[in-house]
């Protein structure tokens, strides 16, 4: 799927030049062609149908708004994913206020002392992959691990985006990602051990 929408002309300038005109035919075709991978990645994010539904059609609606500001200087996937994880921290963010509730990433630092090493140090991880098995209860983990650590492994071992566009759609540097991926992997992985599952 990657390489076949890669080279089907979503590059190309006159593409780009129909979309910046909101050409209806090309906003189909793009709309058509990523919005099962968008609306799969707002679903492995955490968010229920209806929510994932709202946060899909937000991202086309900003994206079409937006079009005259992409260069083209990296793929259109990489910049709709961009959007994407952008609206799902905003609606994470508004949630947890009106929630009042403690943020993840608050919980995550007393995990670490000050030096940066764990304060429990997690067993080793494996790569992570979604055994039929475990999906339940891997799901139910995911709600345990900040948006963050969750959008880069969503990117990485559901869409199969490189680390590279994975950076660029959630503007962070090579060494961040390791670091969401490395305490995302570990804290699911604590998790399911702690479910009694062994294969993950």
């Amino acid at each position: 799927m990657f390489f076949t929408l890669a080279h089907d002309g979503f590059a190309d300038p006159e593409f780009l030049d129909l979309l910046r005109a909101r050409d209806e035919s090309a906003l189909q075709r793009l709309v058509s062609a990523y919005l099962p991978q968008i609306l799969r990645a707002a679903r492995g994010a955490g968010l229920n149908p209806q929510n994932a539904e709202d946060v899909c059609q937000s991202t086309f609606v900003t994206f079409i708004e937006k079009i005259e500001d992409f260069e083209g200087r990296s793929h259109i996937r990489t910049w709709l994913f961009g959007i994407l994880y952008r609206k799902i921290s905003e609606m994470r963010r508004s949630a947890a206020r009106e929630s009042g509730a403690e943020s993840i990433d608050q919980v995550m630092e007393t995990r670490f002392k000050t030096d940066g090493h764990w304060q429990k140090p997690p067993r080793g991880a494996d790569s992570a992959t979604y055994e039929s098995e475990v999906r339940e209860h891997l799901d139910d983990c995911m709600e345990g691990i900040t948006t963050d650590q969750r959008m880069a492994f969503i990117l990485r071992e559901v869409e199969e985006l490189d680390s590279e566009e994975i950076c660029r759609t959630m503007d962070i540097s090579r060494s961040n990602l390791g670091v969401l991926l490395y305490r995302g992997r570990n804290l699911l992985r604590e998790c399911l051990e702690n479910r009694n599952i062994r294969s993950y």
